[in-house]
């Protein structure tokens, strides 16, 4: 995505409502990192400053067209998709959130400030870990969220640390490569910066030690900066006034936020390829198969099948066989990477499980072992399968849903509701309504006419607010009927309208530009007449005979029409009366579509556009983000507003929109509301190609603006047989009022799941959070989605949160090493003098410590526990089991060379302190520290130094191969002691 916007629209966002310099100079405390997207360059005035967005995308996008120079089929078909550069988006909102997220935008340890250099080390190293446990359990949305938030932690490191001022012109490998060498951190006492009284601050960084120190800028006031230190600096930072004033950070261009701002370009172009390198080691790490599918690259759409195996439904799997066979076929002929195949199968009471491949031939052989067998009664779990293939599905993939029967589980709607939204994407159901028969011979269900005639009312309203269908045909004709899933889910399918109406008369215009083929209307209800009209004016009755505009399919509940060649492009426009409610699709083939999302100004410490989780806020100011994607690179295409339609297609509101420059992704859109319409709406994007043609394009899901909102503080990750806590805000934005809230998940952890009674106040909030318990056996791994829905008693209001959480091992923090004091006086003749360090050595993790060594060095070290200078004592034990060593309270002491001293037994959480002495002609030592699972630190030290360093590993030579062999064997190879 673009980032460039005109200096003339600096304060476009003036007129909804924001007050750029104003509110920043009044903002709140917290962390500030590299501005988080395109719009933070318009709030701070700096528009030649690098972004987080912007540096994570190029990035992507770079490595993505590296890896497909390298396959066998180079170049050909370089059209990424929209997948793509939905994936990317997703990347790059969640890099940008931790600068908007409470629970993160004042943490340091997230952006590498105040000195907390080891702990944010350890943070990236458990992002990554992150991202490879995702990928391996497929749950690739979780992957791209936890690959976001590692890569703005890492760029942070090069703004907000010494390193470019050090002279450094590489990336800094120690922080996601332990096994690389460390430099020497600060201690607390090291003086770092000197006075600084102007808006650039040169040379005001004393460390010139050598070997050189590495430090950070610290920002506000928690933590406080000790007398000085660097502060962050820029007009946001209050610890800017602190001695040592001023500040080291290289955000922006801009001096008003950033003292070091002549160095941008430097910091920015070393955390650029810091990002590359990172996307170079998880490609080797994961494969590039599977590294494509982390960013859905030139993917075929998903085949998503949920599928009732009650007895009734013979022909509705057969077809579905039939219907998978073609698309199959057809696919085999094209030269994209495999797409996602999906099968859920569902009766009462048993769902799934759910059958997942890329293998086409696996896929029919799930098909083909499915059984239509018992069942006869109604309802069925039906909601519950969509919400597993919702879970396990990509983003703006197409579901489809055979059954005949209604849902059994109907609490889950909410749930249901909100993953089809989260992700985009569309569900459809195929109902065989056939009341030609009576009984349950042959397994079929009992007599409809003793069942609710509103029974399918869910159905119909979840298709119609993912934009799908919901169509009710017969036995006999759904094998024709299911050609609809063939039509939706070919590749480069683009919507064109959809629109609803219970008139009994109604007129459904749609467009056609010159980038569309193939266009397909899909309508269902109960026609009596209907005519489609060119944009030249020529009709035809399509009910009554053939004509040649278009071929009319007619069937049970559905009638389909395609569009004969040639398609002239302009308005047409199909005309209908019907019995009862009528739904238009009109889809075609075209490369142009876009995505959108919902943002709000964040001008607090982090200025920029903070996306909307879940649904927008009626009556408070929005922006509309919107990307086009698919335009061809000599396509000078342009585009002038969104329109709001609702249900029946009326216009609710038009939105301009201001255009940055065309990018690799297309072109990047912006445009401002006053105020959020109160009913639901889609958007329909418009403009002209370049030779003046009107252009459109539709998303389809409904939008259902709201008054209240929830807000996820904390996603943690889960261990096995541990409780972790999703704590979350309920924001109302009305009048006091109940709701209830239901939190649900797709593997069953949630201890409570509701639904629970919520009082907030008047534009009030309210703190709440549910615990999700891992069982004890869960693989590392695997991945939880959690959703969390809220919903007004007394109102339609409600709103969504979906949580994505995955299963790490019960410990993956190595211990930590903190320095505490060196004394060293060296005289020239080294064997006259000696030397001693002292360091606290701590787990942070489960399992504590269990082993240390001292691997180099021949001085002593001798183990102290609680303050320095109390001997630690084990109980009973010596070096080891067999009792080598010293014994009972002899204090304990290592020797270069020695086995591993087991240190089980040293009692508690509190810090063990180790003390070192040796001679000054040995200048140099190592001590390895293990903890119970197998996690390993290495930490240096030398005479010369006023810390120490580590480096850290899970017993492997990198931390690559270390988080490979902990996925594929759960860290079977540990120390034995």
């Amino acid at each position: 995505m673009s980032e460039s916007m005109a200096g003339r629209r600096a304060c476009e966002g003036a007129r909804i409502g924001v007050c750029v310099l104003g509110c920043l100079l009044l903002a709140p405390s917290g962390g500030l990192a590299f501005l988080p997207n395109f719009w933070s360059r318009v709030l701070t005035l700096s528009w030649d400053s690098y972004t987080h967005q912007y540096m994570t995308e190029q990035a992507l996008l770079n490595i993505t067209l590296d890896t497909l120079v390298r396959m066998p089929a180079g170049r050909e078909g370089a059209e990424l998709g929209r997948g793509f550069w939905r994936a990317v988006g997703e990347v790059a909102q969640a890099n940008a959130a931790m600068d908007f997220l409470s629970s993160t935008r004042s943490d340091p340890v997230y952006h590498f400030d105040s000195e907390r250099v080891e702990g944010a080390a350890d943070m990236l190293r458990q992002f990554w870990l992150q991202t490879l446990l995702s990928i391996r359990a497929r749950d690739y949305q979780g992957a791209r969220h936890s690959l976001g938030r590692l890569f703005h932690s890492l760029q942070d490191f090069y703004s907000h640390s010494n390193w470019v001022e050090m002279g450094q012109k590489s990336v800094y490998l120690h922080l996601l490569h332990p096994e690389h060498p460390a430099i020497p951190l600060a201690s607390e006492d090291t003086p770092t910066c000197a006075e600084c009284s102007s808006t650039t601050c040169r040379n005001n960084i004393l460390l010139s030690q050598h070997p050189p120190l590495l430090t950070t800028g610290y920002f506000s006031t928690h933590p406080a900066k000790p007398v000085g230190k660097c502060s962050h600096g820029g007009l946001l930072d209050s610890s800017r006034h602190q001695g040592a004033r001023g500040g080291i950070n290289k955000d922006s261009t801009s001096p008003l936020f950033s003292p070091h701002h002549y160095l941008h370009g430097d910091a920015a172009r070393l955390a650029t390829a810091a990002t590359v390198a990172v996307l170079e080691d998880l490609r080797d790490a994961v494969g590039t198969a599977s590294f494509l599918r982390l960013l859905s690259v030139r993917q075929q759409p998903a085949l998503v099948f949920v599928m009732d195996t009650t007895g009734s439904m013979f022909e509705e799997i057969t077809a579905a066989r039939i219907r998978a066979f073609s698309i199959i076929h057809a696919r085999a002929k094209t030269a994209q990477q495999p797409g996602t195949y999906l099968l859920v199968p569902f009766h009462d009471p048993a769902v799934g499980p759910v059958y997942e491949t890329e293998d086409p031939e696996q896929f029919m052989r799930y098909l083909e072992g499915l059984t239509a067998l018992g069942g006869g009664d109604e309802p069925e779990m039906c909601l519950s399968a969509v919400q597993l293939a919702l879970t396990h599905s990509p983003p703006l993939s197409e579901i489809f849903v055979f059954t005949d029967a209604s849902p059994k589980d109907a609490h889950l709607y909410s749930a249901v509701e909100a993953l089809t939204l989260e992700k985009q994407s569309k569900v459809s159901f195929l109902l065989t309504e056939d009341r030609s028969f009576s009984g349950t011979d042959r397994g079929m269900r009992k007599r409809r006419e003793s069942l609710s005639p509103n029974r399918f009312s869910l159905y119909s309203s979840l298709s119609s607010i993912s934009g799908g269908l919901a169509i009710f045909t017969t036995n006999s004709d759904i094998h024709r009927v299911s050609t609809i899933i063939q039509d939706n889910i070919a590749a480069s399918k683009v919507t064109l309208s959809h629109m609803e109406s219970n008139s009994v008369s109604t007129h459904f215009p749609f467009r056609v530009d010159s980038a569309v083929n193939n266009v397909t209307l899909h309508l269902t209800g109960i026609l009596k007449h209907c005519v489609l009209t060119s944009p030249s004016g020529q009709s035809q009755s399509l009910l009554d005979r053939p004509g040649s505009l278009a071929h009319l399919e007619s069937f049970q509940g559905l009638y389909r029409v395609s569009l004969l060649p040639p398609i002239k492009p302009g308005q047409w426009r199909l005309s209908a009366d019907a019995e009862g409610p009528i739904t238009l699709n009109a889809i075609g083939d075209s490369s142009v579509d876009f995505l959108y999302y919902f943002a709000v100004v964040a001008n607090g410490t982090h200025p920029g556009l903070a996306r909307v989780e879940g649904s927008p806020v009626a009556g408070v100011p929005t922006f509309l983000v919107l990307a086009v994607t698919g335009l061809p690179p000599n396509e000078e295409a342009s585009f002038s507003h969104v329109t709001l339609l609702g249900a029946s297609g009326e216009i609710l509101l038009k939105v301009p929109l201001n255009s940055s420059s065309s990018s690799s992704a297309g072109k990047e859109l912006v445009g401002g509301m006053a105020s959020v319409p109160r009913e639901p709406f889609c958007v329909r994007l418009s403009g002209k190609d370049g030779r003046g043609n009107r252009l459109e394009r539709v998303a389809t899901e409904m939008i259902q603006p709201t008054h209240v909102q929830i807000q996820v503080l904390s996603a943690p990750h889960l261990v096995p047989g541990n409780v972790s806590t999703v704590s979350f805000d309920v924001m109302n934005h009305g009048p006091a009022r109940h709701f209830t809230l239901t939190a649900t998940d797709d593997r069953g952890f949630l201890t409570q799941k509701g639904p629970h009674r919520l009082s907030v106040g008047e534009r009030g909030s309210l703190r709440g959070k549910v615990e999700v318990r891992t069982p004890g056996g869960t693989d590392p791994g695997s991945a939880v989605t959690l959703t969390l829905t809220v919903r007004a008693l007394d109102t339609a209001d409600s709103n969504y949160a979906v949580v994505h959480l995955i299963v790490i091992p019960q410990d993956v923090f190595p211990p930590s090493c903190s320095p505490m004091r060196v004394e060293a006086t060296c005289p020239p003749v080294c064997h006259q003098a000696s030397w001693t360090v002292s360091l606290a050595v701590t787990d942070r993790g489960h399992s504590g410590l269990a082993a240390l060594q001292l691997s180099k060095g021949h001085g002593v070290l001798t183990l102290h526990l609680g303050q320095e200078g109390k001997p630690w004592q084990q109980e009973g034990k010596g070096r080891d089991t067999e009792g080598e060593g010293r014994q009972g309270s002899e204090e304990p002491h290592l020797l270069e060379g020695e086995p591993p001293l087991n240190i089980t037994g040293w009692g508690g959480g509190m810090p063990l302190h180790v003390r070192y002495t040796a001679s000054c002609c040995t200048p140099r030592a190592e001590l390895i520290a293990w903890d119970g699972e197998g996690n390993v630190r290495h930490c240096h030290f030398t005479s010369s130094q006023q810390g120490a360093t580590d480096k850290t590993s899970n017993g492997a030579g990198s931390i690559k191969v270390a988080l490979l062999t902990l996925i594929s064997g759960l860290l079977g190879a540990r120390l034995i002691m």
